[in-house]
Parts: C-alpha cells; structure tokens; sequence
C-alpha cells in the first residue's frame, strides 16, 4: 500500500525528492518498480515528473489515490517494510546455517549488517563551518607528521606522494609475474615496522618462515639465499637476539587462518583486535566478495572490494597497500605496464589513491606512479636492486629533469650499517632508540 501511497504524492506534487533526499531507489519498490522506473528515468530525461496522463498512458492499471499521511510517516513506513524484505532471507539464511556451521553463520549475519542498515536522508558536510577544524587538523600535521603519513622506504618516493596516509589510503603495486613487486611491499612494511609501527600482512603466497627470511634480508640485508639453504651466517644469531628486543609486532597471516575466506569484514576485525598501524595484502585476488550477488563476475567483484578496502582505510585511518597482477596486455608490453593493464578489474584503479607499477629492466628496478591522487603522476623512479641482499639504491636517470632527492648522487636506501648494530641507531615513533 505505501509503494502506492508515494508514488501517488510524487505524481499529484510532481516532485521526486521526498525519495532522492530519503535515498529511496529502485530496490525498495516491490510492485510497482517498473512504474518508479519510468518516474525516474523521465526525470532524468526531461527534468520533471510525467503529468498524471502522460503516466497513465503508459500504465492504464495503476490507480492514484488521495494520500493523507506526512511525508515522515511514508518514509518511515516504506524503510520499514523494505527492512524486512531484506531481513527475512538473511534470517533464514542464517537459521539454516546454525544446523550446520555456527561459526559460518555469524559471519554470513557479520557480512550483512550493514546492507540491513537504513539509509538516512542525505546531509552532506558544510566544509566552511569545518574550515576550523581542517585548520587545527594542518597545524597538527605540520607538529606530528607521523600522526598522519608513514614513510614507503623510498626517500624519493616520499618527496613525490608524500608518504602512505593515514587514513583515505588505498594504495595498488601491480606488476607481471616475478617482476618483484611482494618484495617492493615487504620492504615498504618492514620500514613502517623499523618506524615503529604496528604492521599486517596478508600473506597468500609464502609461509611466514619464508616471509620472515624476506623481512630479515631487507631489515638487516642478510643473504636470502644463505638463509633458504641453511647456509653459514654467523651474524644470523646475534641479529635475532637483536631483533627480538624490538617491541613492535609485525603479524603475519595466511588464508588458512580466515579459513581460506578473505574478506574485508575479518580485516576489520584483524586490524582493530592488533591495533595495526598499516596493513599489506600480498595479493588482492585472494579476497572474497561479501557483497557478492548471483551472476556477478570478477570484475565486478574486484571493484566492490576494492571500494570496501578504501572504506576500511578511511574507517580505522589504517593506510592499505595491495598487489595486484597485470593482464596479458601488460605483460607483453615492453614499457611499464598502465593502470588499464591491471588484471581483472578497472574498478581497482578508479577506487585507490595511489597506483604504482613495477618492473626489472637492465638489473634495475624501475618504479612509475601512475596514480597519485594528491600530486602528480607519472614520475619514474629506478632503483639498483641487489635481491639477495634486499638493498635498494636510487639511481638518477639521465633524462629525467625531475629532482627527486636533495643529491643527485646514487644512494643506498639504507644506511650502510646493519639496522640492527649499535652504531647509528634509528628512533622508534615515541623517540626510543631502536637497536
């Protein structure tokens, strides 16, 4: 009766807002969708609510009728039964489950709480009367940087996007196959880690024994090789009695532990139960869908989680990197593969604030941002990559004009002196000295 009711007051005022400001779309309406269809593609058509006749030439059978009722006591009526149009199948959904699987239960109700929330009208923000307080949010940044940006572990990287935000950070490494990029991100996160950060990392792909060997090569540059053989390395020892005085954890978490089921839901809950500063997903192929509806294909599915992985970041202010693959297209190309070479999804690019590609050329690393949201795009960094020793040194490109760091002189990213020796000690984050 309410679908009847409003569309009645709509075509009798000839305005559509009582449902654009409610955010009541064409999901709400059971019987008589084709009918609001026609509404509102005639709005968006002509700018106006058909006549009563125009309307009823093209649905004889519909009957207005006088509506009495406040616009507040439609909406709230209409929310209502939409409500329980979506509740009923979660419910039973649900109920079936318990048969079975408790546990897959509550997180098919988890995945669903917020689909089962009800929409409000829209506000918006007065970004005038916020003036203030994005004032006293500048003057903060400028006192406490580390407050809102972590540094990526490339110097000049950071001089160009200025660092992995806090918060509204949704950053893609993409890649072909075996170009290096789950090292680019290991070494990303070890950094934030040696900050004194609180790191995650999704690890899809490695054991954490192999992921830590990565993480001590790029930490204390010691022989990725000697390590995966069980070679000789005397210095081993001392920089794990070393290591393990640091205070900060890096977690590292494979898909066995989320029960093979990845999804943005259990990050939230990883994220918030460790307190992680910054989160990895070594792979976002390996996530699942939540909003996942039948006939959805990949793309589709890529693009919604990429979108709910950018809310997370803005949610808990938690900047997330992730890595994706290029296509086919990318892969056979000889420059840099573009952000239309990202597999699966375009979705990917159009939702994250940053996008870097890489690839190995001539014993380098060659990084190119493709996308950065706060600055420019476009800029090639290159790197001199020694991968049994996990250093990184930055090397000038003779036809780029670009200054990049404050010495044209090729440099290691890391101090020479092992991260974990006495001399030179680096700070954490609250000015302790890290070993």
């Amino acid at each position: 009766m309410v679908e009847l009711q409003i569309l009645s007051k709509v075509l009798k005022d000839k305005n559509l807002s009582l449902l654009t400001l409610n955010n009541i779309t064409d999901d709400y309406f059971i019987t008589y969708q084709s009918e609001y269809e026609f509404i509102r593609d005639h709005v968006q058509k002509y700018g106006n609510v058909p006549d009563k006749e125009t309307f009823l030439a093209k649905f004889p059978d519909f009957t207005i009728v006088e509506v009495s009722e406040t616009d507040k006591y439609l909406v709230d009526t209409f929310n209502e039964e939409h409500l329980y149009a979506k509740a009923v199948p979660v419910v039973n959904k649900i109920a079936e489950l318990m048969q079975t699987d408790a546990n897959a239960a509550i997180e098919y109700l988890g995945s669903q709480l917020e689909n089962l929330k009800v929409r409000s009208a829209v506000m918006g923000t007065d970004i005038i009367s916020q003036a203030r307080k994005r004032y006293e949010e500048y003057e903060e940044m400028r006192a406490n940087p580390e407050k809102f940006q972590i540094a990526t572990g490339f110097d000049q990287l950071d001089n160009i996007i200025g660092g992995w935000r806090r918060g509204e950070e949704l950053v893609v490494m993409f890649a072909r196959t075996g170009q290096g990029k789950s090292w680019l991100l290991i070494k990303s996160l070890q950094h934030a880690w040696r900050l004194g950060y609180r790191v995650g990392l999704i690890e899809p792909e490695m054991s954490d024994v192999k992921t830590g060997y990565r993480f001590d090569t790029l930490y204390g540059h010691l022989s990725n090789r000697s390590m995966v053989r069980g070679e000789d390395l005397p210095e081993y020892a001392q920089y794990i009695n070393d290591l393990e005085k640091r205070k900060n954890p890096f977690f590292v978490v494979s898909p066995k532990e989320f029960n093979r089921r990845i999804t943005v839901s259990k990050l939230r809950s990883f994220i918030e139960t460790n307190n992680i500063d910054i989160l990895g997903i070594d792979g976002i192929s390996y996530l699942t869908d939540e909003r996942m509806r039948r006939g959805d294909n990949r793309t589709t599915q890529l693009t919604n989680i990429s979108e709910d992985l950018m809310d997370l970041s803005i949610e808990l202010k938690v900047p997330i990197i992730v890595v994706a693959q290029s296509n086919r297209e990318g892969a056979k190309e000889d420059a840099a593969p573009g952000l239309e070479n990202i597999r699966d999804s375009d979705g990917i690019a159009y939702n994250c604030s940053v996008a870097i590609s890489a690839r190995q050329k001539d014993a380098k690393m060659e990084i190119n941002i493709q996308k950065n949201r706060n600055g420019v795009t476009g800029d090639k960094l290159s790197y001199l990559w020694d991968i049994d020793t996990g250093r990184f040194t930055f090397v000038e490109n003779e036809d780029d004009d670009t200054d990049h760091s404050s010495s044209h002189v090729s440099k290691s990213e890391d101090n020479d002196t092992p991260p974990w020796s006495t001399q030179s000690a680096p700070q954490y984050k609250d000015g302790t000295e890290v070993f």
